[in-house]
């Protein structure tokens, strides 16, 4: 970190060539030119070139002879400006980079600007002035407050104000006696190193199976190299311990690095609290809200290999990692690791990836193992551990169905009589509640009684859906917001509008009519828009201060509340409906997640399920706790299709301003479709999400009946059909969302 800047804008004879890559959508690496004289810089070296007039960071990359005798002569070629002193990028992340834009699709400059996500840690660090005692001049002239400074000041270096507050004296002293050499000036980064996790602190003693599975991860982390583990264990069994046991033996080798995936940081307050208490100190955190001024620190730390112990989102993988010896992905089953937006990777996919270019262990956890997890398990490419047990004294909570049709709520309401009763009954014991219902706002819908007319999104195909505690209507694809209004936006008719369907907002009116007494709140991504306010509304379930907890899926993650015993999920059909290939594995992953929130300590938990179809394979897993033979089904059921993990999907999603030309785009790729005995083109089709943000939207989907050789077919059709202007074509392989 302490190497100079050097300045290459020198023009001598004879310069060398160097190739950069650069954080922007190009097609490959572009070339610049050294001083004549001047060592070409190793790869993975961070420097500054000119581009289009400004100056862009980029890294030194591998020569692939993309340019061919296309190569500019070296005259022409800019000089590169700077090497930035910073250290160099290790060669396994610059192969993931590589990896992860050949198989996405991408171009790998996309892929290295989410290792480059920092720009302020690409510039030099501020630092501030800090004094210690020096040699007091002869004949200094030492009053009284020049006295106190000199006595306050020692080894141990201070800022001015901190000398000035501790001494009682104004900040001029200080400066004065600086300038005299009786106080010695020292520049320090405002970036403070971070704390190192202390691994001989004692941890809980842990049961025979957990002891099991640790040994298992921990003798692979101390012979090192690659090696994927699937950390299958039921909500409460304490998976955590287990892998931070291999964390331990990553962490006692010198300089060694451990990353700890989660599927959303912002909701991990209970876990990075319990690894404070596990190791006396807190982790190295990095997901999206955290400030400028962190994330730099965040970034050199893990680059200077400094940070010992990362815990981040899926954007943490493309972090630059000195040495990394282990990887945990916890909650591998989520779907949340699924990004999007930009470069469209699977985290927990990429993470493999990432343990096997590094030669580290990797342990995916979960207690409903995505399918895909479990394939690669049964075939032997992963080792599988197994816990069966809750921790302590805690069993799994009884599951109960409530046939809707048999026993309905009362018009209007949501509740049906026999959760209703038993929400009395925990309530008057002195134990908590927690409902869950995976739709935000208060309505998902807003009709016109009076002509029909359905208040929609004006730039996508979704309606509108009522936020009634904000008095507003959005659009939870967009963001589109407008006031609710109080008549008709088609007929002007008044008092004619009606919420249709619920959701957690009028959940929590129902629960505040029936329970008037009871504390109630309402957890979803609306009401908690920081981390602050997650861990706060968490302390205050763990307290015991709230009777009754409203939530979307943000109350599934793996939160422990000692006194919660009571779950009820109000609508447990409702992630079953529509064509999606994996509605049936999420819904159970779910609903299992959220049934794990009772009865974790020495309480017995009761979990509701309302249903309209208990005789449904979900809602029977559920009951009878048999989700390995569902699994089994659902596996069954996608071999039989070559559908994933045994085939592969990739989507196609064309979107415009102009819908006929969308269209055209969609017809030009169908008739251009290579024919292939083990590939099916399909489509196009209108997305069921036909408008999103004023473009419309058509895809196609391409499915193999095989896995692996997709993307040079999918990259060769797509290149040489002709692209409509304005059209633009978005390639994601391994879907996980068909909108």
């Amino acid at each position: 970190m302490g190497q100079a800047i050097l300045d290459l804008n020198d023009s001598n004879p004879a310069p060398a060539r160097v190739r950069v890559l650069l954080p922007l959508p190009l097609k490959g690496v572009l070339d610049y030119r050294l001083p004549p004289g001047e060592t070409v810089p190793p790869r993975g070296t961070i420097v500054q070139v000119p581009l289009s007039g400004r100056s862009a960071v980029g890294v030194v990359w591998d020569d692939d002879n993309q340019s061919g005798d296309k190569q500019l002569p070296l005259e022409k070629l800019k000089p590169v400006e700077k090497i930035l002193p910073l250290p160099l990028m290790a060669d396994d992340l610059r192969k993931f980079i590589d990896w992860v834009a050949a198989y996405t699709l991408s171009s790998a400059g996309a892929v290295l600007r989410m290792a480059l996500s920092s720009p302020a840690a690409l510039a030099e660090v501020p630092v501030r002035t800090h004094y210690i005692k020096g040699d007091v001049p002869e004949g200094l002239r030492i009053t009284t407050a020049r006295q106190s400074v000199l006595d306050c000041a020692g080894g141990t270096p201070s800022t001015g104000p901190e000398l000035a507050e501790r001494a009682g004296v104004s900040a001029v002293v200080v400066s004065g006696l600086a300038k005299t050499g009786a106080l010695q000036t020292i520049e320090i980064s405002v970036d403070r190193p971070f704390s190192l996790p202390d691994v001989s602190l004692e941890g809980p003693a842990l049961s025979g199976e957990q002891q099991v599975a640790s040994q298992a991860i921990r003798d692979c982390v101390w012979e090192g190299g690659f090696k994927p583990f699937l950390l299958d264990g039921i909500t409460g069994s304490g998976k955590t311990e287990v892998y931070f046991e291999g964390l331990i033996e990553a962490l006692k080798e010198d300089g060694t690095q451990v990353l700890v995936l989660v599927p959303e940081i912002a909701l991990t307050s209970q876990w990075l609290t319990r690894f404070e208490t596990r190791f006396g100190t807190r982790p190295v955190v990095w997901h999206s809200d955290i400030g400028i001024a962190a994330r730099r620190r965040a970034w050199r730390a893990v680059a200077s290999g400094q940070a010992r112990v990362v815990v981040g989102a899926r954007s943490a993988l493309f972090l630059p990692f000195k040495k990394l010896a282990f990887i945990t992905v916890d909650e591998e089953h989520d779907p949340s690791f699924k990004q999007e937006e930009g470069v469209l990777y699977h985290a927990r996919d990429m993470a493999i990836v990432r343990a096997k270019l590094a030669g580290c262990p990797i342990v995916l956890a979960s207690a409903t193992p995505s399918l895909e997890t479990l394939v690669n398990a049964d075939s032997g490419k992963y080792q599988k551990l197994v816990l069966r047990e809750r921790f302590g004294a805690a069993v799994l909570p009884a599951m109960k169905a409530v046939d809707l049709r048999a026993d309905a709520p009362s018009a209007g309401q949501w509740l049906a009589p026999p959760l209703v009763a038993a929400m009395k009954d925990t309530i008057a014991n002195g134990e908590q509640v927690m409902l869950f219902l995976n739709r935000r706002g208060y309505a998902p819908l807003t009709l016109c009684r009076t002509c029909g007319h359905r208040i929609e999104c004006p730039s996508c195909s979704t309606w509108l859906v009522e936020h009634r505690f904000r008095k507003e209507l959005q659009c939870h694809q967009c963001g589109f917001v407008r006031p609710s209004p109080e008549m008709c936006p088609e007929c002007e008719s008044k008092d004619s509008l009606v919420a249709c369907g619920p959701g957690v907002e009028r959940l929590f009116e129902e629960v505040s009519s029936e329970f008037g007494d009871a504390r109630i709140a309402v957890m979803t991504s609306d009401t908690m828009t920081n981390p602050r306010q997650t861990a706060a509304m968490v302390e205050q379930i763990a307290s015991g201060l709230l009777d009754i907890v409203i939530g979307t899926q943000i109350v599934t993650k793996g939160y422990h509340f000692p006194n919660l015993t009571l779950v009820g999920v109000i609508d447990a059909d409702l992630g079953l409906r529509g064509g999606d290939l994996r509605a049936g594995e999420r819904t159970y992953q779910q609903l299992v997640q959220v049934a794990g929130r009772a009865g974790r300590a020495d309480k017995p938990g009761t979990v509701y399920l309302q249903t309209y179809e208990p005789e449904h394979p979900v809602v029977q897993a559920l009951l009878s706790g048999d989700g390995e033979t569902f699994m089994k089904a659902e596996q069954e059921a996608r071999a039989r299709y070559q559908m994933p993990p045994f085939g592969q999907l990739t989507s196609l999603i064309l979107s415009g301003a102009d819908m006929a030309a969308v269209v055209d785009q969609g017809r030009l790729l169908a008739t251009s479709a290579p024919g292939t005995a083990d590939i099916a083109f399909m489509g196009p089709a209108p997305a069921p999400l036909s408008r999103v943000r004023g473009l419309h939207r058509v895809r196609l989907l391409v499915h193999s009946k095989k896995r692996g050789g997709l993307q040079p077919v999918v990259r060769n059709w797509v290149q040489n059909t002709r692209q409509i202007k304005g059209v633009r074509i978005k390639i994601d392989i391994d879907p996980y969302s068909f909108l």
